[in-house]
């Protein structure tokens, strides 16, 4: 195990535990790779082996995109890791989770690839990749070759009739786009989905998600003017939720700690499937 449970720990000591689990079985597992490279070595020109590392993390200061579907793999952002956390021994490390390539703490042999493929609407126009690496006498030459994208994802927003102008440009270039549309206007619109298809009609553009924002406004009560559903994290979405429907102050204390008690229990589920 990376790390050991005790009763009455913090979401702190958990992140603070699981940090220094993982630099322990890194400095293990490299050690033992490079013994191994040792034993190994004929001392060729062409027999130095490469110590090629993988992990499944978030790293401090890694990027994302909106609506790319990436989640803490822990409660809270305790756990990005360093760069610091991985053995110099490492000749490539490859890294999982962020969906945007790019590398770790400007260092060219520790990098995440990124998805194949975009995980949202949010990686829309973003140009995905796969990373070659090419061993060659202690060298390494690492080349990013570009992935094609086989089906388009067009994000659209407006009024209805800035949507539906939108669509209509679509349909003059035979697109034939996956959309994702967010409906921004204050005006309301009862059959918004079926007006929506209707100006799709006839073409090859499939409607994936509808955002109705003015709905989503008008629930969260916004605080400020131009606050929206991402500018919110899990926790006050719920306050909100409470202030909504008048939870009396005495109730709120007991609810927020099964409310809590459910958001950890998730992120473990998380963590143990992966």
């Amino acid at each position: 195990d990376l790390r050991t449970v005790e009763p009455g720990e913090t979401v702190a000591d958990k992140n603070s535990k699981l940090i220094a689990g993982l630099h322990l079985h890194y400095a293990e597992v490299c050690a033992a790779a490079e013994e191994q490279r040792r034993q190994l070595d004929t001392g060729k020109p062409d027999s130095d082996i490469p110590i090629i590392a993988m992990g499944h993390l978030f790293t401090a200061g890694g990027r994302i995109s909106d609506d790319d579907g990436v989640r803490e793999l822990y409660v809270g952002s305790l756990a990005h890791v360093s760069k610091d956390l991985f053995p110099e021994v490492i000749d490539y490390l490859a890294l999982g989770h962020l969906h945007i390539p790019q590398c770790v703490a400007e260092t060219e042999y520790f990098r995440y690839s990124g998805s194949p493929i975009p995980m949202g609407f949010g990686e829309a126009r973003q140009q995905k990749e796969v990373v070659i690496i090419e061993f060659n006498n202690g060298g390494r030459i690492i080349r990013e070759l570009p992935v094609p994208g086989f089906q388009r994802l067009a994000k659209i927003s407006g009024s209805l009739d800035e949507i539906r102008l939108q669509i209509d440009d679509l349909k003059c270039k035979s697109s034939s786009a996956w959309l994702e549309i967010d409906y921004t206007d204050s005006k309301p619109v009862g059959n918004l989905k079926t007006r929506l298809d209707e100006f799709i009609e006839g073409s090859s553009l499939e409607i994936l998600r509808v955002n109705n924002h003015r709905i989503i406004d008008k629930i969260l009560n916004p605080v400020h003017e131009h606050e929206t559903l991402d500018d919110l994290d899990v926790n006050e979405v719920f306050s909100r939720c409470l202030d909504s429907f008048k939870i009396p102050a005495e109730e709120r204390s007991e609810i927020t700690r099964s409310y809590n008690e459910i958001i950890n229990a998730l992120h473990e589920d998380d963590v143990n499937a992966q």
